[in-house]
């Protein structure tokens, strides 16, 4: 045991990450007399085992690693140092999967001499494109038959084996241990895939050399080339134990088995460690993380345990009854008033009383938006958008946390596909009437400049107001042009252009002038206005194409930003993400497609299965466009904190996103408490995560064990959730779910016995 390495544990809140932020500065900061270093490769200079040493951290000096379970609590941390340090002394804070992927581009040239690969700079590989080039590369294997023996569809089956890289890797099982885990995982998962074994080792196999040859590296190939390469070899790890004296990790429970070999290495060679573990706040079981075996890390280490909660008006009386409920069947009276519900019939109608409840709270009870959170166990465009719209017609604003969404449903994004499809050739057959409609009320609101937007916009109302009168389209419609995002171009004007003046073409499909519409002139003036300059710098952008003037679609996105969505319009936080994670998403799907041309020749790849050949760009702007159109989830923009009034909003979240952004609020309201989700996995267990704990490698999972885990799940849900609540908590219940069927959910009890909310109470 290392006397100086500490293990902090402690439920949620309970002061365990600044419990780690005082140990570094003691660390740094001690007075002690001695100017020995913690790292201590030098045994002979041996300190008294209870005498606090310090850090001495300098350029020339190793430095300390800090390690936090994701990039939202990464950047907590880092400021949290920051701040009790001011900043002397520099601290390289890093997710696990984080400091893997630096590792591995920073030292690529000993694994280019390690497994003798071409000589050219790594290229991450997002999930969306990952996903993309591997289906080409297994389309050949995968046919229709294959599918059908599987039981799945083609995208999440290569989602699935993908997943399996990845879970190998993190639990640093490689080789023939891996084959033989696959093996125990396609045979004996309930639910699992009716593939051989062979057939999924090969394609993986396949798969990783044809992306390690390339300088593709994917979250799987880094992490397994990390753990089963870089970590063993001896000339790494002189260089790692020579840059880091100490190491601190916060939320230890959620980091893969990999990282618990990262630590050891560390600890073997004298370095310090400070490490903080919750058992109840583990998010990421089914992931990867393995908290069991990362637990045996304590054995090294000093051992802490804090119980006391920093806040005093902490809800732990809620904690033993619901737990008692839950897990020992002891039905109580009822629970405490803190604990309180709002039962209805229909989903609807508890959409509706839970936004009501939240509006009183905020105009009567003197809560800020910001305290208040809505969890659920997964939520549903439906839900989302109701709550959202009746909160902001209320001037309260709505953030919906780390929101999953496919990039495809943002109407900004829609209409910037359309416009690559009207500029490029060879594009027309993804385009039609509906898409180019959509694309003029976008791109309208940006359309005038900024010198005569407010003369344009009292004469876009009257024309409104006049053309209403005549029967086009209703007056009271007309509130809606005057709103913030007032468009220039209403729906109905944008359908009767696209009808008339739009004609289609599998080639070069084409916007024709106003006038092709016999009755124009009832478009209003401010509409033919719009109309004209979106189809006028349409065609000159079609003409610099042409002429090879725009250097990528990129750039053509870029322009049409600037020209029309950031010309004089208000982009809401929302959008601008959108935007942003387009671009981002853009811009790394040319790089791969530029690699993969650049670096191979056509009859290289055709041959070789990539099914990229030298065809024109059209057909790489298809295969992007189609791509979003299937819905794909691409990764996040790079993260940006709202600020301003909408930094004031309430958080809308599914149990997952609001556990792992640990934040906490004053009130929270469970959506859909009566939902069997409560207590499952769902989206956020992998297929095969179980057979890839290090405590049961390969060993079959029966119905028992999945009775267990649930239990384990929903007991460590309830203790975390609880814990990240002051005053209330609103059970949300309808006796009926969105299909209707009835909800019989394991918290159904904690509903039955919790204050019912009467309707007089809400004002519905």
């Amino acid at each position: 045991m290392n006397s100086n390495s500490l293990w902090i544990t402690g439920p949620t809140r309970s002061g365990k990450t600044t419990r780690l932020i005082k140990q570094f500065c003691r660390w740094v900061l001690s007075e002690a007399s001695t100017k020995e270093f913690y790292y201590t490769k030098n045994q002979g200079r041996k300190n008294s085992e209870n005498m606090p040493r310090r850090l001495y951290i300098h350029q020339t000096e190793p430095g300390v690693l800090v390690l936090a379970a994701n990039n939202e609590n990464r950047q907590y941390l880092a400021d949290k140092i920051v701040t009790a340090t001011q900043g002397k002394y520099p601290a390289r804070c890093k997710t696990p999967l984080g400091f893997i992927q630096d590792e591995v581009i920073l030292f690529w040239p000993l694994l280019i001499e390690l497994l003798k690969l071409k000589a050219q700079f790594p290229v991450r590989l997002r999930p969306e494109t990952e996903q993309e080039l591997a289906t080409k590369l297994w389309r050949s294997q995968l046919d229709k038959g294959t599918l059908r023996r599987a039981g799945e569809n083609e995208y999440r089956l290569v989602r699935r084996i993908l997943d399996l890289l990845q879970l190998g890797a993190y639990s640093g099982v490689t080789g023939e241990t891996f084959d033989d885990v696959l093996l125990s995982a396609m045979t004996e998962e309930e639910n699992g895939t009716n593939l051989q074994p062979e057939l999924v080792a090969s394609l993986l196999r396949n798969w990783r050399n044809w992306c390690l040859e390339r300088g593709f590296l994917s979250y799987g190939i880094m992490t397994e080339v990390y753990g089963q390469y870089l970590l063993p070899n001896p000339i790494y790890q002189q260089q790692l134990t020579k840059r880091y004296q100490a190491v601190l990790a916060d939320d230890i429970q959620d980091y893969p088995a990999l990282s618990r070999h990262l630590f050891e290495l560390l600890l073997d060679s004298g370095a310090v460690g400070a490490f903080s573990y919750n058992y109840d706040s583990v998010v990421r079981l089914g992931l990867g993380a393995d908290p069991n075996y990362l637990e045996g890390l304590k054995l090294r280490c000093q051992q802490e345990t804090l119980t006391q909660p920093l806040f005093q008006d902490s809800v732990e009386s809620l904690v033993t009854p619901m737990l008692e409920l839950m897990t020992e069947q002891m039905i109580p009276l009822s629970l405490p008033e803190a604990v309180q519900s709002i039962q209805t019939t229909s989903r609807a109608q508890l959409l509706r009383q839970t936004a009501e409840v939240i509006v009183k709270a905020v105009k009567q009870e003197n809560i800020q938006p910001n305290e208040i959170a809505v969890i659920a166990p997964g939520l549903d465009a439906i839900a989302r958008y109701t709550l959202t719209e009746i909160l902001t017609k209320q001037n309260i604003p709505v953030q919906a946390l780390n929101d999953q969404r496919p990039l495809i449903s943002s109407p900004l994004v829609r209409g910037l596909l359309t416009v690559l499809a009207l500029v490029y050739p060879g594009l027309g057959r993804l385009v039609d009437r509906d898409a180019v409609a959509e694309m003029l009320v976008v791109l309208s609101k940006g359309v005038v400049g900024a010198g005569e937007q407010s003369n344009s916009k009292s004469r876009s109302v009257a024309s409104i107001a006049t053309q209403s009168q005549d029967g086009l389209r209703p007056a009271a419609l007309t509130k809606l042009e005057i709103s913030s995002s007032f468009s220039y171009i209403d729906p109905v004007r944008a359908g009767l252009i696209a009808d008339y003046c739009f004609v289609p073409h599998p080639e070069q499909p084409k916007l024709l002038p106003i006038t092709a519409f016999d009755r124009w002139d009832r478009l209003g003036y401010v509409a033919t206005r719009a109309y004209s300059k979106i189809s006028e710098w349409i065609e000159t952008q079609r003409t610099q194409q042409e002429m090879r003037l725009i250097p990528s679609p990129i750039s053509l996105l870029d322009r049409t930003i600037q020209r029309f969505l950031w010309n004089g319009t208000h982009l809401t936080y929302d959008q601008l993400a959108a935007l942003r994670e387009l671009l981002e998403t853009a811009q790394h799907y040319w790089e791969i497609d530029t690699r993969l041309h650049r670096t191979f020749s056509a009859s290289l790849s055709v041959t070789e299965g990539t099914g990229r050949e030298a065809t024109p760009p059209h057909s790489t702007i298809a295969e992007f466009i189609q791509l979003l159109r299937r819905g794909t989830i691409t990764a996040n923009p790079y993260p940006i904190r709202p600020i301003g009034p909408q930094s004031n909003s309430v958080t809308l979240a599914t149990i997952f996103q609001y556990r792992s952004n640990r934040t906490f609020h004053r009130w929270q309201f469970w959506l859909d408490a009566g939902s069997p989700l409560w207590a499952k996995g769902g989206a956020a267990t992998l297929f095969g995560a179980s057979f890839f704990l290090q405590e049961r490698l390969g060993t079959p999972w029966t119905v028992e064990d999945e009775k267990i885990a649930q239990e384990q799940r929903l007991r460590r849900i309830l203790a975390d959730l609880l814990a990240r609540v002051s005053e209330k908590v609103y059970l949300c219940h309808s006796d009926l779910a969105v299909n209707g069927q009835d909800q019989q959910g394991p918290l159904l009890p904690l509903v039955h016995a919790s204050v019912a909310v009467v309707s007089e109470q809400t004002g519905v």
